[in-house]
């Protein structure tokens, strides 16, 4: 069976943490040419190595779309397709937790981080992915959301689950914008997630999906099998089962 992303460049922003990682090293099985994006050069370059190693294609961008400026993010897009060749597919992964106050209790300055990290820095993303896309035959967009929404907010992370809320309802926005654009997008909501790799047994009372099962439904989403799937935001829980 041929790769689902052969010839194709798969863009992974927030590609330093467990969820971004394991999309990364997914899309790069499935023969995608990968670009990891974030703040962490050492785990992005762990990334590009393990992907290397394997046989596969990637690069890595330092770059924080929040407070590098406001072309950060149209400089991710563009070294992209300068070293890629183009863009077809943009995982953007960035999510910031926060520290877990009550609402009243949250600080402005708090409050103003997380909407600039966990909205407007993928806002922006969003922005010139599309632009790119929209110039060239289309692509399809995932977003991080949360699965607090379906679960219920816990005490304490009420502004961040607004921001992921506030996400969903752009991504959902954008979906039926850009789709006569050829253009698909969607988001995942999934719960705390492990590093890749992990093996052995789910504990006992664990409902959230690993790092490589959130990977895999991500990977589902940006391949053809999806392709009536538009404007949706995947819940990766099992709580709500019954």
């Amino acid at each position: 069976m041929p790769a689902r992303f052969e010839g194709k460049v798969a863009l992974v922003a927030g590609g330093d943490d467990a969820i971004g990682r394991a999309g990364a090293l997914a899309f790069a099985r499935q023969g995608a040419t990968v670009v990891v994006a974030g703040t962490d050069a050492r785990k992005l370059d762990a990334t590009v190595r393990t992907i290397r190693h394997g046989g596969g294609r990637a690069e890595s961008i330092v770059t924080d779309v929040t407070r590098d400026g406001k072309d950060a993010a149209a400089h991710m897009v563009a070294v992209t397709v300068e070293r890629c060749g183009g863009l077809d597919i943009a995982f953007n992964n960035v999510t910031v937790t926060g520290p877990a106050r009550p609402v009243a209790d949250t600080c402005e300055t708090v409050w103003t981080e997380l909407l600039a990290h966990n909205l407007t820095g993928v806002w922006t993303s969003m922005k010139h992915e599309i632009a790119y896309m929209k110039e060239h035959r289309g692509g399809v967009i995932v977003n991080t959301a949360c699965n607090l929404l379906s679960n219920g907010v816990r005490p304490g992370l009420g502004a961040y689950a607004a921001s992921k809320a506030a996400l969903t309802t752009l991504t959902r926005a954008a979906a039926g914008e850009y789709i006569a654009d050829g253009i698909r997008i969607n988001a995942i909501s999934p719960g705390p997630a492990e590093e890749p790799g992990t093996t052995g047994p789910r504990p006992a009372g664990q409902d959230h999906a690993t790092a490589d099962e959130v990977a895999d439904s991500v990977v589902w989403l940006c391949s053809d099998e999806s392709a009536f799937v538009v404007g949706h935001d995947l819940v990766l829980d099992r709580k709500r089962a019954a």
